[in-house]
């Protein structure tokens, strides 16, 4: 159940406005915000492209996350807020913005990062000029602390502020499969490509994976090669509970494995994914989720048979060695030794 606070946009002027500029919609989940979701939120009220609808979900927040939503609907009432009764979970949530949203290009925003003021114009002007085969437009991101202190980027950049290394772009089915490199709140996506494939799955604990694979089969991925967004990195963040012992992503990512198995045409596909399995049956014996790792198994061995140091981490999860304490630890001390090169980047 929701409680849905609507301010219908501007008549006629609107529908004109929006002919001339394509409308975009930010979505912007949370769930328990309240330090960060006024700056989130105000970085998209500060766009300097007129053109943005704003819709909040609240997830049924614990602490004054939707008291600060109030604050600024006083000043932009034009906000519309959907405040759950209950956390219905990243999807679903979603989905609830995505089902009142009007623009043409959707953007997936977290309470907690933060857009330059040129994002959406700069995104908008990129993505018009693509072929209508293209569903989203990513850029870079910079990494900052619960301070807002820069800490890293997610492409390496130079003093012109490019990317060092070369980002995949195009075609790239075979690049998701093999790794995770589109920093998701980059992310600007045709909302009819959205529509198309229903959304974001409910069933899963989270989305990116899943749409990735769902659309870049069928779709191309455009990569623009500026720093747009601020991705904040947090404690309890969704990149850092798969190290969690009683986490549910990783039954989530079996799940999208098994879609992505059956879209791969290629040897080369097939051989990105089994690496990507191989990662994750690591994943399972850090998390100490030793049966789901044997399920990564067997969906492995329609590919391949497993290497020997796969084989080695499956006979450890069978004697289920207790790790996670100790892959915590060294999780921890490694993204600080990350941050203090200013070589941030998640490893999920």
């Amino acid at each position: 159940m929701a409680e849905t606070l609507v301010v219908e946009s501007q008549g006629l002027l609107a529908d004109y406005l929006s002919s001339l500029r394509p409308l975009v919609t930010v979505i912007c989940t949370s769930y328990n915000h309240e330090r960060f979701i006024t700056e989130s939120l105000q970085s998209v009220l500060d766009q300097t492209y007129p053109m943005v609808e704003l819709i909040v979900i609240d997830n049924h927040s614990s602490d004054q996350s939707v008291d600060r939503v109030e604050d600024l609907r006083q000043k932009y009432p034009q906000i519309q807020l959907i405040r759950n009764t209950e956390n219905l979970g990243i999807c679903r949530a979603f989905n609830q913005g995505l089902k009142l949203a009007k623009g043409k290009y959707v953007i997936d925003l977290s309470a907690d990062d933060v857009m330059q003021r040129e994002r959406i114009a700069r995104q908008v002007a990129g993505f018009e000029r693509l072929a209508g085969d293209y569903a989203v437009i990513f850029s870079n991101a910079a990494y900052i602390d619960e301070n807002s202190q820069l800490t890293g980027y997610h492409y390496p950049i130079n003093a012109s502020g490019l990317s060092t290394i070369t980002v995949p772009s195009g075609w790239v089915f075979k690049e998701i499969l093999a790794s995770y490199f589109v920093s998701t709140p980059t992310m600007m996506m045709r909302k009819d490509v959205l529509e198309s494939v229903g959304g974001y799955d409910e069933s899963l604990s989270y989305e990116d994976f899943d749409f990735w694979v769902r659309t870049a089969r069928n779709y191309r991925y455009h990569y623009q090669d500026e720093v747009l967004t601020s991705k904040r990195m947090v404690r309890n963040s969704l990149s850092t509970l798969f190290t969690d012992r009683q986490n549910s992503l990783l039954s989530s990512t079996l799940k999208v494995c098994y879609k992505a198995f059956d879209q791969c045409q290629t040897t080369e596909e097939y051989q990105a994914l089994a690496k990507r399995i191989r990662w994750f049956i690591r994943q399972c014996f850090y998390a100490e989720q030793f049966e789901l790792a044997f399920r990564f198994k067997e969906l492995l061995e329609f590919i391949e048979k497993p290497d020997f140091q796969t084989a080695l981490i499956l006979r450890l999860c069978k004697w289920r060695i207790p790790v996670n304490a100790l892959y915590r630890r060294y999780a921890e001390w490694q993204q600080k030794r990350q941050i203090a090169k200013g070589d941030v980047r998640l490893l999920v």
